[in-house]
């Protein structure tokens, strides 16, 4: 199996709703494992991405939203078993029990630093132990666990290192556009076919979204696309399939998404309109393209993500999924490689600079720009337009474009997220 088919398929996983309250939850219930006891405190600090994403999300199988709730249901019946799925199985019951605990006041989220690489600190204490779980660099990468002031889980000091360490390069950074799209012609269908998986979930996710009482903008957008799921508009279609899945997931609908670095709504962006204009034109787009086509899309989101950092003040979403998208749907028209070079230089110019302000319904009216961004610049692309290399912030090779997009994130929006985090504290 190439390199790269691994990396996509250890990056896929689905995950219940948005990513940062599962993961909240997942690092409360494993501390919540290792005590005995009827818990009194639940602390959890994180950093400013962590704490913002998930300040105003709904909770998936919870009436509730944010960062104490989270907490609160890792710590009665969250299922650490399940990683970012941790909380498929809560009740009714089990949402009223994280509730009082909100309300006794003994569940604290606080902000730990300004930053975008993923941290989480979860203490649970209870009226016989104390145990926090350490959280670096992935959702669920758990580096250390205490225990009553005993280190009882290490995960290596070189293990550490190498989590929070940003002096090697990633592996996708080692290829260019070139690389990429030679490893995406040429791979057997059958290595990358595992990639339908996520086309199956997202849909299922679509499905409870337009069927759910929660929902607006899914209703809406079926309207638009003639009250059908798939018409003979693909960037209709494509709108109400992409934003129609996230508005389902950030209100905490109860199927997960196909996750794609971390995010349910970059997996969405990355694959749902390519999906969706597959099904309007399934007579010149086959299912070998349209795997290929994801698996483009996945990596260009990755070369993006790995620069502005997991969780950052702009939209990756947005603009690293939808920069990975945009080249997938040229990739499906039959572009050249100098197209879709061409293609992300526009991306570049357009949607970089728009903010996060966190896992919340106002994801899919993001979803929703990206979506048409993605569109025009593939369109234009394709006639050979493009924003020219010497113009702001686009570099004179794709790789450049896609570096200085993420630099824009990280380190060129911390102080964007620290604006965006007060507001949201205090508004």
């Amino acid at each position: 199996m190439q390199e790269l088919t691994t990396l996509i398929r250890e990056d896929m996983k689905p995950a219940l709703g948005v990513t940062e309250p599962g993961a909240i939850a997942f690092a409360v219930a494993r501390a919540r494992e290792h005590t005995k006891g009827e818990v009194s405190r639940v602390r959890v600090a994180l950093n400013s991405g962590m704490y913002k994403n998930a300040f105003t999300c709904g909770i998936p199988n919870s009436g509730h939203f944010g960062n104490l709730y989270a907490a609160a249901l890792g710590a009665v019946a969250a299922d650490a078993s399940l990683g970012l799925q941790s909380l498929e199985h809560i009740t009714e019951e089990d949402d009223a029990r994280a509730a009082k605990l909100v309300e006794e006041g003994r569940v604290e989220a606080v902000l730990d630093h300004i930053g975008s690489e993923i941290t989480i600190d979860a203490s649970v204490l209870t009226d016989q132990d104390e145990c926090t779980v350490h959280i670096r660099g992935g959702h669920t990468d758990i580096t250390c666990i205490e225990k009553n002031g005993n280190v009882i889980f290490s995960a290596g000091e070189t293990d550490a290192k190498e989590q929070t360490s940003g002096e090697e390069t990633p592996l996708i950074h080692k290829y260019t556009l070139h690389g990429i799209l030679k490893y995406v012609k040429s791979v057997k269908e059958e290595e990358i076919s595992f990639i339908r998986d996520s086309f199956t979930m997202n849909m299922d996710l679509l499905e409870e979204g337009i069927q759910s009482s929660k929902t607006k903008i899914v209703h809406h957008l079926l309207k638009e696309n003639e009250s059908r799921i798939i018409s003979d508009d693909a960037r209709k279609t494509a709108q109400l399939l992409c934003n129609g899945a996230i508005e389902a997931r950030v209100l905490g609908l109860a199927r997960p998404a196909m996750s794609i670095t971390g995010s349910g709504a970059h997996g969405i962006i990355a694959t749902m309109p390519l999906f969706a204009f597959y099904e309007v034109n399934y007579e010149v787009v086959d299912d070998d393209i349209l795997l290929r086509a994801t698996a483009l899309s996945y990596l260009i989101t990755m070369y993006i993500k790995e620069y502005s950092g997991k969780l950052s003040a702009f939209c990756g979403c947005g603009i690293a999924a939808g920069t990975g998208m945009a080249c997938g749907l040229a990739f499906m028209r039959n572009a050249s490689e100098e197209q879709i070079a061409m293609v992300i230089q526009n991306m570049a110019s357009g949607l970089t600079g728009m903010i996060c302000d966190g896992g919340n319904q106002g994801c899919a009216m993001k979803g929703i720009v990206a979506v048409d961004a993605a569109f025009r610049a593939a369109d234009m692309a394709m006639e050979n337009v493009c924003i020219d290399n010497i113009h702001g912030i686009n570099g004179k090779t794709p790789e450049d474009t896609m570096r200085h997009m993420g630099l824009i994130a990280s380190p060129g929006m911390v102080e964007t997220e620290k604006t965006i985090v007060e507001i949201m504290e205090h508004k």
